[in-house]
C-alpha cells in the first residue's frame, strides 16, 4: 500500500517544496490549502512532473467544521495516512505590542494554533487505525526566542513548540512520532504576507546574506521522515549559515 502524506499549507512556499519532495519519491498526496486554483495547478503539475497521486482539499485551517468535514470526505485510497506536515501559518505585521492590530492577533492564532490542532486531530484516527504515523509541525526560531515586535506571532510559535512536545508524549502509546521543525529565515512569501504586500520591506528582510530556500527545508521534513521506524528526531532548527537564532543575523555591508 502507498503511503500518504497530508500538507497544510501545499501552495506556496515550504509546503509546496514539500509536495514535490515527497512526489518525487513516489509518496501519495493529499494536499491543501485556501486557494483552488493553485491547489488544482499543483495537482496539475505533480502529475506531470512526477506521475503523482494527488487530492485536493480546499478549507481554511482555521474553520474547525471545515476542516473535520474536508477530512471525512477523503477517498479509501487517501486514507493510509503515514505523514502529516502542519506547515499552514503566517505572520501579520511587526508592531509594537500596544500598537498592533487585534484582526492580526487572532488570524495569527487562529491559523498557527488552532488550525495544528485542528488538523492533527481530525488526521490522527486514520494514524491510530494503522498504530503508526508521523506528525511534522512546522515552527519557528521565532518559537525559541521572542524579539521586539513579534509578540503574538512569537507566541503561536512558543505554543507549536509546547503541542509538539505534548504530542509526542501523548501518543506514544500509538508508536506515532512527532517531530517540530524550527526554521530561521527562509525566502518565501512569508515576508511579503507579513508586511501586507510591502515588497520593498519584504526584500529587505532576505538582504545580506543567503536565506534558507523551501527546499532547504522540505529536504529536512524529508530526511527526518525516512529513517528508521524506531528513530525519532524530537526537536530541529535549522537556519542560515549567517543565522544564529531569531534574534541575530550576521548580514554583510
Amino acid at each position: 500500500m502507498t503511503n500518504t502524506v497530508f500538507i497544510t499549507g501545499a501552495t506556496s512556499g515550504i509546503g509546496r517544496a514539500c509536495a514535490h519532495k515527497f512526489a518525487a519519491a513516489g509518496y501519495r498526496l493529499v494536499i491543501t490549502g485556501r486557494r483552488r486554483e493553485r491547489l488544482d495547478a499543483l495537482q496539475a503539475q505533480l502529475k506531470t512532473d512526477h506521475g503523482t497521486e494527488c487530492h485536493c482539499l480546499c478549507f481554511d485551517v482555521q474553520d474547525r467544521q471545515s476542516v473535520f468535514a474536508a477530512v471525512e470526505t477523503l477517498p479509501p485510497a487517501f486514507q493510509s495516512m503515514s505523514i502529516l506536515i502542519n506547515n499552514a501559518g503566517l505572520a501579520l505585521g511587526r508592531d509594537f505590542f500596544d500598537e498592533a492590530d487585534i484582526d492580526d492577533w487572532d488570524t495569527m492564532i487562529g491559523t498557527n494554533v488552532n488550525g495544528l490542532l485542528y488538523v492533527s486531530r481530525a488526521v490522527l484516527p486514520l494514524m491510530i487505525a494503522r498504530q503508526q504515523g508521523h506528525i511534522i509541525n512546522i515552527g519557528s526560531v521565532a518559537g525559541k526566542d521572542a524579539y521586539e515586535k513579534g509578540n503574538v506571532y512569537c507566541g503561536t510559535k512558543f505554543a507549536v513548540d509546547a503541542i509538539s512536545r505534548s504530542q509526542r508524549i501523548d501518543l506514544l502509546r500509538h508508536r506515532i512520532k512527532v517531530t517540530a521543525i524550527h526554521p530561521g529565515a527562509v525566502e518565501t512569501e512569508f515576508s511579503i504576507v507579513r508586511f501586507k504586500g510591502d515588497e520593498e520591506k519584504a526584500g529587505a528582510t532576505y538582504k545580506g546574506f543567503t536565506p534558507l530556500t523551501p527546499a532547504d527545508v522540505a529536504e529536512t521534513v524529508f530526511y527526518c521522515t525516512t529513517l528508521p521506524a524506531h528513530v525519532c528526531i524530537n526537536d530541529l532548527v535549522i537556519t542560515p549559515t549567517q543565522q544564529a537564532n531569531g534574534i541575530y543575523i550576521h548580514k554583510d555591508q
